[in-house]
């Protein structure tokens, strides 16, 4: 499991579009890699910016996302994943999920969560 720092902010809530998600970079303690932030009103879930299907980024351009209903779909090859859960429900890769990032949403702020 990845670990991220507890003492940084990821970013605003009113950086992620309502409905929406963005990337935000270099949070991954590990690895500096991308996260995908998605919100609905106050609630947001995380996950890395890396589909199982091949190891590349979701998105088309740094932080665009493809979104179509529940679903986040991967811009290479057109997996798509529940933005629930981040479970690949269709595609090259059914039946995996993305690697989820825990988070926090502290007033108008999105922290990573500590780890349990």
């Amino acid at each position: 499991m990845d670990t991220f720092s507890t003492t940084s902010m990821l970013c605003r809530l009113d950086e992620i579009p309502d409905g929406g998600a963005t990337a935000i970079e270099g949070v991954a303690a590990a690895d500096g890699e991308s996260v995908i932030v998605a919100r609905r009103g106050g609630e947001v879930r995380a996950w890395l910016n890396i589909c199982p299907h091949a190891g590349r980024r979701l998105d088309y351009a740094p932080g665009m996302f493809l979104l179509k209903d529940e679903l986040l779909i991967c811009a290479v090859h057109g997996a798509s994943f529940d933005r629930n859960d981040g479970a690949c429900v269709a595609g090259p890769c059914r039946g995996e999920r993305l690697r989820a990032v825990p988070v926090d949403v502290r007033g108008d702020e999105v922290w990573p969560a500590p780890a349990a």
